[in-house]
């Protein structure tokens, strides 16, 4: 087996090149041993939820930048100083065992340099903090620093503070088949600590994350991994026995399950989603649960080469975003998305419900979310939605959690409770405003 390091820096180096942590983690974990595995997904996660601010310092300790082919040198060595600075390691085994790598990557020139940066981090950490900027501090880029800052002054430093923080693993019970006071006994039998989620009913917040495999019932459809505040979406439907529903940008299909558990008399789902591949997720969550839904490959910009013509009484839109509501859990956002994409993906978004809401019932329910902190992507998407639509009306959400906007409601990511997220809820009413 390989050095654990060597392979985060060349997990690290991919993601950093454009892949997705998510699909390279995956690609990478069979080169190191089953109990370097944990270590691994804990540098890799690490090194990206403070890439802005280890990067930023790497810069001050190299005398000239390192050239793009030994892009995974330079991962090595934000890799030392992630540990020196933000874990338990030992500083001698942070430091030996990352020197130690470079003969991994067969770049033994690379010792020295690796060596010598570490050790000017130990002597200097506190003046090269001092020249850091405030995003950099922060581990955060610059323009999503400002975004927040200029968005939500008060709430921003907790934002970026949160974002720094590894999420925790929550749950949604299936109440078709137990209370979630009995799971919580079940998880209690087996030596799981877990509390009850503060605002969804069916959810429970595990005290540290655990394989799936070791909870109870998950294999037969009791209980689902899913953020509590995405928990929040079945219930804000307002579902009927009877209804026609439709899923749209409905992959993995976590909100599909939990509509079909909240509701199961509706007398249909239909499950859209563009990406055939992600259907198969989709597909995979009912079949574990037990439930039954429509699955359809198409495009929620063009209804008009899917749609039946039959109106449905409730959509849901959890429509492609930032995604700046889950960065803890994607810290790979913090390299990839760019300024310019906000506006590009606040465009898609409003084209999403100008296009969808010909296919909603007179009197029926759309209810718009995104893991998006952002109000460029959100209440301001919805207003503009609204000035377009004259049948259109935003319902007020009453409820304690998030903060009340203009067109709907806004949480932020919470250090030991739910990811960041919007919801606003419009009903298309039968005349003009």
């Amino acid at each position: 087996m390989s050095n654990c390091r060597s392979i985060a820096a060349l997990c690290l180096r991919d993601v950093v090149n454009g892949a997705s942590l998510k699909q390279q983690l995956p690609r990478h974990e069979p080169a190191v041993a089953d109990k370097d595995r944990p270590l691994l997904r804990q540098l890799c996660y690490g090194v990206l939820r403070y890439y802005p601010r280890l990067f930023a310092i790497s810069q001050q300790l190299l005398r000239k930048p390192l050239k793009d082919k030994d892009r995974d040198v330079l991962m090595l060595i934000l890799l030392g100083i992630y540990q020196l600075s933000e874990t338990r390691i030992p500083d001698h085994a942070a430091v030996g065992e990352t020197v130690s790598a470079c003969k991994a990557l067969k770049k033994p020139w690379a010792k020295g340099l690796i060596n010598g940066v570490l050790r000017q981090w130990q002597r200097k950490h506190d003046q090269l903090n001092q020249q850091l900027t405030p995003a950099e501090s922060l581990a955060h880029p610059e323009w999503l620093h400002q975004a927040l800052n200029q968005a939500w002054p008060g709430q921003a430093l907790a934002i970026e503070q949160a974002n720094n923080l590894q999420a925790p693993m929550c749950l949604r019970v299936n109440q078709q088949q137990q209370s979630r006071l009995d799971y919580l006994a079940c998880l209690t039998e087996q030596g799981i600590d877990a509390t009850p989620c503060t605002f969804s009913q069916q959810g429970l917040r595990l005290e540290h994350a655990v394989d799936v495999s070791k909870l109870p019932g998950f294999s037969t459809g009791s209980v689902s991994v899913q953020d509590e505040a995405a928990q929040l979406a079945a219930p804000l439907l307002q579902l009927e026995r009877g209804q026609r529903v439709l899923d749209a940008c409905c992959a993995p299909g976590g909100k599909s399950c939990h509509i079909l558990e909240h509701e199961p008399a509706i007398s249909e789902l239909l499950a859209l989603d563009l990406d055939p591949s992600r259907l198969s997720k989709v597909e995979d969550n009912l079949k574990r649960l037990g439930l039954d839904a429509r699955l359809l490959q198409g495009d929620a910009c063009q209804p008009d080469r899917w749609w039946d013509g039959q109106v449905f009484d409730r959509i849901l839109l959890d429509a492609p975003c930032s995604a700046t509501g889950v960065i803890r859990r994607n810290p790979d956002i913090k390299i990839h998305r760019l300024a310019s994409d906000i506006s590009q993906l606040a465009s898609l978004q409003l084209t999403m419900l100008n296009s969808l809401w010909q296919t909603l019932a007179p009197g029926g329910l759309l209810l718009y979310a995104t893991c998006s902190v952002l109000p460029e992507e959100n209440e301001h998407v919805v207003a503009k939605f609204c000035q377009q639509q004259d049948q259109a009306e935003t319902i007020v959400l009453e409820a304690d959690w998030g903060i009340s906007q203009q067109s709907g409601r806004q949480l932020f990511p919470q250090p030991e409770g739910h990811d960041g997220f919007f919801y606003a809820l419009l009903r298309k009413n039968t005349s003009p405003r």
